[in-house]
């Protein structure tokens, strides 16, 4: 019998995917509150995932639910540098994972996995990291993978082994993010220190061989190239940056050898000008689009679209394959680009989810959860 998940802070299901991918796993319960995130996750998993999970009536639900594995991606703008970085200051945001604990609390999964950005063990000098680790380990007794008690039953971990890398799981994204894994101490006693203490640090799996495997080119419609007027803008910035001793600005990426992209934001902005791409078309420069306020660039300059910013997740060309190598997903009808790059951009990289589902599998045979085979 599969290991029963829920599914919180839900996006549009990439951590689901990827433990559905693992082999091991049913999803039973869903949680997530914009609206189009769940118009896109009712589309690809036939059900509308729409549940508050700081309301009342969504923890009387999940305490009746049985349940084995909590899954949350919770809100990462208030830890990431993109951010205000205000944590747990933020009224909003940061008290999600307050809402999270109290669910682990009333309901006592056998395991949690929960994703944020990397930003989040560096947070207020730690301190945000430190309290997270703390709850789970003191507050909620579970054993976090990755620290270790020392005589005194003090806990003593580093933050940078929760940190894991995109570009280690297969596909061409320098995508730096937190993972944090735990298993029930109360209902495991001491056969939670038999488990290997440590994350995967990467997988076998080579979905491309670098970014430019990846790209379509020759296939962009001309409004994903940049106006000419604003590509300048974009280079006189570079320059005045560079004047200074900085490194920021756009970038080109897949002109250097065995590229790979810079990470997607959700924001959109930053995350479409850090990963640019060279892509010459016939007939694109100087071509004049109503959207832009000036012709089109003749250096053949490119946003990545939509598309190849799921190939980066592993959405497209990978995690909804049939047996006859048919590519299952697929955005609501009219969704626009706008929101694809958000939904996309705001979402987890589904091969490392992957990753890490099969090696909590091997955690629960350790366990006793799932026969030995």
């Amino acid at each position: 019998m599969p290991l029963r998940t829920i599914d919180l802070c839900a996006g549009i299901g990439g951590i689901r995917r990827g433990f559905e991918l693992a082999g091991a796993y049913k999803n039973v319960l869903s949680a997530e509150i914009d609206p189009y995130a769940c118009k896109t996750y009712e589309c690809l998993y036939g059900e509308n995932p729409y549940n508050d999970i700081t309301s009342k009536e969504f923890k009387f639900i999940v305490k009746r639910i049985e349940y084995d594995v909590l899954l949350a991606g919770f809100p990462c703008q208030t830890f990431s540098r993109a951010g205000l970085q205000e944590g747990f200051d933020d009224d909003d945001k940061g008290v999600i994972f307050d809402h999270i604990s109290k669910i682990i609390e009333i309901t006592r999964p056998k395991a949690i996995f929960l994703e944020n950005v990397d930003n989040l063990v560096r947070h207020d000098h730690g301190k945000t990291f430190d309290i997270i680790i703390r709850r789970l380990e003191y507050d909620l007794n579970y054993k976090v993978i990755g620290v270790t008690r020392n005589l005194l039953g003090e806990i003593e971990f580093s933050a940078k082994s929760f940190i894991r890398n995109s570009k280690n799981f297969g596909v061409p994204q320098n995508r730096p993010r937190t993972y944090i894994i735990a298993f029930d101490r109360q209902r495991y006693k001491k056969r939670v220190d038999m488990l290997e203490n440590r994350l995967p640090d990467g997988n076998d799996l080579c979905l491309y061989k670098d970014l430019n495997d990846l790209l379509e080119f020759k296939k962009a419609p001309p409004h994903f190239y940049m106006a000419s007027g604003y590509l300048e803008t974009l280079e006189k910035h570079k320059a005045r940056n560079r004047s200074k001793g900085n490194g920021f600005g756009y970038v080109v990426v897949n002109k250097k050898e065995h590229p790979i992209a810079n990470t997607i934001l959700a924001t959109g902005g930053s995350g479409k000008e850090r990963n640019l791409v060279y892509d010459p078309q016939e007939g694109i420069a100087g071509m004049k689009l109503p959207s832009k306020k000036t012709v089109l660039n003749s250096k053949g300059i490119r946003v990545m679209t939509p598309r190849e910013w799921g190939k980066l997740q592993g959405f497209i060309g990978y995690a909804f394959l049939d047996d006859n190598h048919h590519d299952n997903f697929h955005f609501p009808k009219c969704l626009s680009d706008f929101q694809k790059y958000k939904q996309f951009g705001n979402s987890v990289t589904i091969p490392v989810i992957e990753t890490m589902a099969r090696y909590m599998t091997d955690c629960f045979k350790i366990l006793g959860e799932l026969p030995n085979t």
